[in-house]
């Protein structure tokens, strides 16, 4: 048996590839919207993607699920579980407890894990070559090494109202009885890592074991003392800020995400064509250079998308095609970044890139406004907003800022103030050139505190010290 995995450091996501060498047969599990990464997987192995499934409906990237399968002509499994409100869109063959997937002398089997969402499957795999027992869980969003998927997203995210205390019972449940029920040796094969937005305090191992989290999960001593409601109270309890672009995941996850086919990669423009454009509205400049770079200078109106590394999480923080369709013209430093970031920006969904520039030549200049610490006093701000999590918030802020995370600003305008300046800061200033960018581009008129809260604590410790 082959079992390969798939990691998307941008997203903290990973997919699993699981082959029989005898047959030269695989299903692939949890991809993501591009692709080749595991068709390059399963030709490398000399091996035929004939099946290919998810656990659930994921909030935090795209499905590559229908990608994968019109690309290979392998058969799509989906969860039936959940109930009504929680069936996919499209033709697929449905799984429910029990149900398996078979792939020459491998068994997928399905387990119905609900909590994190209430159709959610965990995988067990068996590898009927070796043994005739499981020793294998594809966990996706229940259980992660060191913690469990959050129970509140589907209100965070999806509209509902007080699902969260539902869905933290739904995981006891499963935790009792399904994971704790199998034996301690197999070895768990979870849907993300460190750095996620659907867990607490995902560790950053690849995988861990059922044994290893029965003796040591901060959750194992509910479950050992039956303790339901200390656990429902501790899992809910501190849970970061859900990004308003999970919405969006959900809805197009269920319906099913739109196939785009094979793609040719991004073509550089003429910046002549790209000014035309951006003066007639018809173009979005996205500028994918590190903060410190954009603020010496960049162009009017533009995105900031550091990338490709972060990408797709910073994409969909800045850009909401659900609200406008104008093509990204990306300013990157060659054709191989500019596809990169592409790729990553299909992972949430954001599929019209134009094209892209090497160049700032003759386009329409502008320097981001800053502040430096020691000014921000005299800065005459309607508002100072911190655009970092609760937890960094709560941790220690400016005194008199408002929070409102960089990842759900752009959705939540109506907070903001109709006229003045707003300094924006987070913890060292890439989300907030993130933000600021966007809400310039929204039309206001922002000022970034320069080195953010880590450059303002350091100024405040100095001017202690020295008085």
């Amino acid at each position: 048996m082959l079992l390969e995995r798939i990691y998307d450091e941008d997203l903290a996501q990973a997919g699993y590839l699981i082959g029989c060498q005898a047959t030269g047969e695989a299903v692939v599990v949890d991809a993501r919207r591009d692709i080749g990464v595991y068709l390059d997987l399963a030709r490398s192995h000399g091996m035929r993607i004939v099946a290919v499934t998810e656990t659930h409906i994921h909030a935090d990237y795209l499905s590559g699920t229908r990608e994968l399968a019109a690309a290979t002509g392998a058969t799509v499994h989906v969860s039936g579980e959940g109930g009504p409100d929680w069936q996919y869109g499209f033709e697929a063959e449905r799984l429910r407890d029990g149900d398996a997937v078979t792939v020459g002398n491998i068994t997928v089997r399905a387990r119905h894990t609900p909590g994190h969402t209430p159709e959610h499957l965990s995988f067990l795999v068996t590898d009927g070559a070796f043994s005739d027992d499981p020793g294998y869980l594809l966990s996706g969003d229940f259980v992660f090494a060191g913690d469990l998927g959050r129970p509140d997203l589907l209100d965070e995210a999806a509209g509902g109202e007080d699902t969260r205390f539902e869905g933290a019972r739904l995981l006891y449940a499963s935790l009792r009885d399904v994971f704790l029920a199998l034996p301690d040796h197999v070895q768990v094969h979870p849907g993300h890592g460190s750095g996620s937005a659907c867990g607490k305090a995902l560790g950053a191992l690849p995988s861990t074991t059922v044994g290893y989290e029965r003796l040591n999960a901060w959750w194992a001593p509910y479950l050992r003392d039956g303790d339901e409601e200390g656990f429902v109270a501790e899992l809910l309890d501190g849970q970061p800020d859900a990004h308003a672009y999970f919405a969006r995941m959900k809805r197009q996850n269920r319906r099913g995400p739109r196939v785009l086919g094979p793609l040719d990669p991004p073509r550089e423009l003429d910046n002549g064509e790209i000014a035309a454009a951006l003066s007639a509205g018809g173009a979005v400049l996205v500028d994918t250079r590190p903060h410190t770079e954009v603020h010496r200078g960049t162009v009017a109106g533009a995105l900031n998308i550091p990338g490709p590394a972060k990408a797709a999480t910073y994409g969909a923080w800045a850009y909401d095609p659900e609200a406008e369709d104008l093509p990204l013209v990306l300013l990157a430093p060659d054709a191989d970044t500019a596809r990169d970031v592409r790729d990553h920006l299909l992972r949430v969904g954001i599929d019209r890139v134009g094209g892209y520039t090497t160049t700032l030549e003759g386009l329409p200049a502008a320097v981001p406004a800053v502040v430096a610490p020691a000014d921000l006093e005299d800065a005459g701000a309607a508002l100072l907003l911190d655009v970092r999590d609760r937890s960094e918030h709560a941790a220690g802020h400016i005194p008199g800022s408002r929070r409102l995370s960089a990842g759900r600003v752009l959705w939540h305008l109506d907070e903001l103030p109709d006229e003045g300046t707003i300094v924006t800061y987070c913890q060292s200033g890439v989300r907030n050139s993130v933000a600021a960018s966007a809400l310039r581009r929204a039309g206001y008129d922002v000022v970034e505190l320069d080195g953010s809260y880590a450059g303002w604590a350091d100024w405040a410790r100095g001017g202690a010290a020295a008085a």
